[in-house]
């Protein structure tokens, strides 16, 4: 199916803009009791699945870490005396697709490479399994229109992990923004760090789908919409990679404005630059801020009336719980495929508009959902 038919169709099943937890789901009556934890099986056992995400399944109520996909056979063994898996539920890339038969395992988390997500979800949809996919969720637009359609064939639930949505300062800051608490306002966000490993997969455009805008901006692109509650109306982008020469696949750096309907927001990410990352409302009342923004933890907020008081969580359990609870009460995931591909969908114009002198480029076909719960 063409991408804009596609999006109409989306756009029309799911009703417009979407409300979180608004609408039922038709994934078939075959719920599970809503006293069991769901077992999480991990596709790619890198830093991210490693250092954050199974150590969050120990802190998880409503779903456990079950098994594990890896290619390396040396992590087979630390990883089942680490977690006590299962010897039947370790899997490989090739023999994937007979986690089908593993009543175990209700729930894949895929934390490939990007240019690998559309594939392992796929393959998990058409396996019998629900899905979590980490961002971004594919390489292209079109990757993910296949990644929804293939789950929504196999009646499975799809769920992107944008941990942010489940962490409590940057609910504040939708909740104070979508509002305008203080006023209007625009916007100004980066994310930022060093990257210096040639040999990193983010630098292989064959993998990582592209540069820092993939990996990192996409965070400041979800800021910005979520802190307005709006969708961009246009944008434009620069390109400003200093070296080109380390950076030949991929760019080192890029900035771009969406303009919305109320506001707009400024935004660049970088792997040139020393580790920074900020969220900033500038409104007439004075700056709402995040520092280490999207950082796992040790995020800092400020309002114009004083610091957050607000006690972190741990963002990536309570992101898996709540999918699980999705599953259990068969209700809506506040961060669908549909939220993914739109930030595809944007992602793409940015490059297209960096590649043709900073174009401003009109957004018209962009799907229509967000993340308002507190407007």
């Amino acid at each position: 199916m063409k991408r804009r038919p596609f999006i109409k169709k989306l756009i029309q099943s799911t009703g417009g803009i979407y409300l979180a937890s608004q609408s039922p789901l038709l994934y078939g009556c075959n719920l599970e009791p809503k006293n069991k934890k769901l077992g999480i099986a991990l596709v790619g056992l890198g830093g991210y699945a490693g250092g954050q995400l199974a150590p969050a399944l120990l802190e998880t109520e409503h779903c456990y870490l079950a098994g594990i996909v890896t290619g390396t056979k040396e992590k087979e063994s630390i990883w089942v005396n680490k977690y006590n898996i299962k010897k039947e539920n370790i899997y490989n890339y090739d023999n994937f697709d007979s986690i089908a038969a593993n009543d175990d395992i209700d729930i894949v988390y895929v934390v490939l490479p990007n240019s690998m997500h559309a594939e392992f979800t796929i393959r998990a949809a058409k396996a019998g399994k629900h899905v979590i996919c980490e961002k971004p969720m594919a390489v292209s637009v079109e990757e993910c229109e296949n990644m929804i359609a293939a789950c929504k064939e196999a009646k499975k639930m799809l769920s992107i992990g944008y941990r942010l949505h489940f962490d409590p300062f940057h609910d504040e800051v939708m909740r104070i923004g979508q509002n305008k608490v203080y006023g209007n306002m625009n916007v100004e966000s980066e994310f930022s760090f060093l990257l210096k490993n040639p040999d990193s997969w983010r630098t292989q455009k064959a993998l990582a789908g592209g540069g820092p805008l993939m990996d990192l901006g996409i965070y400041a692109i979800q800021g910005s919409i979520y802190s307005f509650g709006e969708l961009p109306t246009s944008l434009w982008a620069k390109n400003t990679t200093k070296d080109t020469e380390f950076f030949k696949d991929i760019e080192g750096s890029l900035e771009w404005e969406l303009t919305f309907p109320s506001g707009k927001s400024y935004c660049k990410t970088s792997y040139e630059t020393p580790i920074f990352a900020e969220l900033k409302h500038i409104t007439e009342k004075g700056e709402v801020k995040l520092e280490n923004a999207f950082y796992y933890g040790g995020i800092k907020g400020s309002t114009p009336d004083g610091n957050m008081n607000i006690k972190p969580v741990n963002q990536q359990a309570s992101q898996m719980d709540a999918f699980a609870l999705n599953i259990l009460n068969n209700t809506e995931s506040i961060v669908p495929g549909e939220m993914g591909l739109r930030d595809n969908y944007i992602i793409e114009k940015i490059y297209d508009s960096a590649a043709n002198n900073s174009e401003v480029l009109e957004l018209n076909d962009i799907p229509n959902i967000l993340d308002i719960r507190r407007a």
